[in-house]
């Protein structure tokens, strides 16, 4: 720890920035893996009762509702976040999650206990929802708020690199464990990859303690500028922004899920190719990605957020035409190479300076609320409907993907002409509460 000329302690931003990745990839670790082991193990063993399809249609019941969750979260810990601080927040989120990811290692299953196995299933997963709900904002906040001006957008994409960590972290811890046995997989293998939450939990307190608050949030603090109701002065001063954020964040969300989550069972299920041709695309989309954030997160501070924003939503918006168009071809190689150029070159110029954008839209004292709302409620129908509405316009297209890719093309002219709308704010000064002046 240092101090500067006044004898404060301060704390290096690319200190902040490895500690804001940390912690996010353990928070989506625990996130995704719930998702990565449902179709494995959670639908036999928790809604056992059901033919298979309907068993894992329930238990994936219980992924959404983790997202619907979320917004809830990011609403109740945004406030306290605004009110008494993002690291203690920060703190609790972790703690939330990583408890209830290790306790659904403990569950005892449907046979053991009936009813109260999916009940006390679902339970859990709302509470895993709730506590993300308050991680993503908290997070960014600490790398953004704690960067200087002109480099926001390279360390407030240091978080983002959380989530394809944490995909990956999932994935490969529940491959690792499909190796053993059938009967010791079902019987105690996968309970493994949710208690090894345990240590993470540890691991990442550890460093988040070690973290100072913010420099923007004292400052509102010692100056007694702090939110009564951050959610009411959240809409009474900066409701524009919050629409803006939302349509932005529409192409980020249904980028992800059309490319992670939907392009699975399509090349499954469609296209009649093994699962794991997808799986390796976007395992190999995800690790490039790790590198691709940061990347874009740098450009962002020189040529500002909405031209790279914008440039890369219309670019996953055209691109998934010919990406489909490639998939035809049951290649391997090219369908690897159909997901990882929309999915790991173009997607991280949106998600990448996504953190720093969002953050600029907010005056500090709603900042958290702001950006957790945001992210949050618009990941009901940006990133929880998507592979549902792709599902339903495949036969609509005659079995073909072409209704997919319009949807992604509007998409992507929505949430490009939303942040055309917004004031560039990449060289903003973060402690001048500027937009509420103009209120």
């Amino acid at each position: 720890m240092v101090r500067d000329a006044k004898g404060d302690e301060k704390i290096s931003p690319a200190t902040v920035a490895f500690a804001s990745a940390v912690g996010t990839t353990i928070e989506w670790y625990d996130f995704f893996l719930y998702g990565v082991v449902t179709p494995l193990a959670l639908n036999k063993l928790f809604f056992p009762n059901y033919d298979p399809l309907v068993g894992t249609l329930l238990a994936y019941i219980t992924f959404f509702v983790g997202f619907i969750a979320r917004p809830i979260g990011g609403v109740v810990f945004g406030h306290f976040g605004d009110r008494i601080g993002r690291k203690a927040v920060l703190i609790l989120t972790l703690l939330i999650m990583g408890v209830a990811t290790f306790l659904i290692g403990l569950l005892p299953t449907y046979a053991q206990v009936g009813i109260w196995a999916p009940i006390m299933l679902l339970v859990l997963r709302i509470s895993q929802g709730f506590g993300l709900g308050g991680e993503w904002g908290g997070a960014v906040l600490m790398a953004v708020e704690h960067s200087p001006t002109g480099r926001r957008g390279f360390y407030g994409s240091w978080p983002q690199v959380g989530v394809p960590a944490g995909l990956l972290l999932s994935s490969g811890m529940v491959y690792f464990l499909s190796y053993l046995p059938e009967d010791k997989f079902f019987a105690w293998g996968w309970r493994i990859a949710f208690l090894v939450s345990a240590i993470l939990i540890v691991i990442g307190l550890y460093i988040r303690l070690k973290v100072l608050e913010t420099p923007a949030f004292n400052r509102i603090k010692q100056e007694k500028k702090v939110a009564a109701v951050p959610v009411l002065d959240l809409f009474k001063t900066h409701g524009k922004n919050t629409l803006l954020g939302l349509g932005a964040r529409y192409i980020e969300g249904v980028t992800f899920n059309i490319y992670g989550v939907f392009i699975v069972g399509y090349v499954a299920g469609t296209l009649q190719l093994p699962r794991q041709t997808a799986l390796a695309g976007v395992m190999i989309s995800s690790a490039l990605m790790i590198v691709m954030l940061p990347f874009y997160g740098n450009i962002s501070d020189k040529v500002g957020r909405r031209r790279l924003f914008a440039i890369g939503g219309l670019l996953i918006g055209i691109l998934t035409f010919p990406a489909f168009w490639l998939m035809q071809t049951l290649s391997p190689i090219l369908i690897w190479i159909a997901i990882t150029i929309p999915f790991a070159i173009i997607y991280p110029a949106v998600y990448g300076p996504q953190a720093a954008l969002f953050s600029e839209l907010f005056d500090t004292r709603v900042r958290y609320t702001g950006i957790s709302f945001v992210y949050q409620f618009s990941g009901i129908f940006a990133s929880g409907l998507t592979p549902i509405i792709a599902t339903a316009l495949l036969p609509l297209g005659g079995g073909k993907p072409w209704l997919i890719c319009l949807y992604v093309l509007a998409v992507s002219i929505i949430s490009a002409l939303s942040v055309y709308l917004m004031t560039e704010s990449h060289k903003r000064d973060m402690a001048v509460d500027s937009y509420a002046e103009k209120s």
